[in-house]
């Protein structure tokens, strides 16, 4: 045992000779024991703490959304009340920072270690919260079919498969679809942005969702809420009044 071992470090250590590792943070070299992220900036993460607050930013954006609809007639099945829709994410995504390039790693460089070893963390938070101990569906943001072809995967899909094993949760990858390709919201204005999504989503035929009480919908970045209101649109339309619809996203923009 004590041989195997010692032969498996001196194999980690040349591996890292040859094929050194760097903070995605700060971008300085790892040592052995650490993954994709350095001690010390793992220490100075940006957390939300989201996951324990049942009101929040993030939240309240999101449900400032829902309401509007609710003010004007849309997107409910007659006048009945509907939950309150929680939202959390791990991290605060602030620009001039490298904790940014987390989800940028992801998202345009392929790093699916990377995103798994990130959205554990995030599972960490939500299966220790008791707001989200009862979701029992999870459904990742779907990318275009030519943006998921070209870039061989839907970076919602990795997380949302780590946060639906952890809680225990169907990952539902069935359900929604993204109709129409729309450009990447990153330079857009609020307006902008909201223009973009509208009525990007879908319902897939013939699709069901029975039985479940609290949704999740997981996606990447959490900006203006646009995204997720419109997948949260589409989805009211399938869910039961009384089904909880929340919202669980790597990083938020804001303070």
């Amino acid at each position: 045992m004590i041989n195997d071992f010692t032969s498996r470090s001196w194999l980690q250590a040349l591996l890292e000779l040859f094929f050194p590792r760097f903070c995605l943070v700060c971008g300085n070299r790892l040592p052995l024991d650490e993954r994709h992220i350095c001690s010390h900036c793992l220490k100075d993460l940006p957390r939300t703490y989201y996951s324990k607050m049942s009101r929040n930013r993030m939240a309240d954006r999101l449900n400032a959304f829902i309401q509007r609809d609710l003010d004007v007639g849309q997107s409910l099945r007659g006048d009945a009340p509907v939950p309150y829709s929680y939202a959390t994410a791990l991290f605060f995504y602030r620009a001039g920072t490298g904790y940014r390039d987390i989800t940028k790693h992801l998202k345009y460089h392929g790093d699916l270690s990377a995103g798994r070893y990130f959205s554990e963390m995030l599972a960490d938070e939500l299966v220790s919260s008791d707001l989200y101990s009862d979701v029992d569906v999870v459904i990742p943001v779907p990318l275009h079919w030519t943006r998921r072809w070209s870039r061989g995967f839907n970076q919602a899909e990795v997380i949302a498969s780590v946060l639906a094993r952890r809680l225990g949760a169907s990952l539902r990858e069935d359900v929604l679809s993204r109709r129409r390709k729309t450009k990447t919201q990153t330079r857009l204005s609020l307006e902008g942005k909201a223009a973009n999504v509208a009525g990007a989503f879908m319902v897939n035929k013939g699709v069901k969702l029975t039985g479940c009480s609290h949704v999740l919908i997981v996606d990447d970045v959490f900006t203006t809420g646009s995204t997720v209101h419109e997948c949260y649109k589409a989805l009211r339309s399938l869910c039961p009044p009384n089904t909880r619809i929340s919202v669980a996203t790597l990083a938020c923009v804001g303070d």
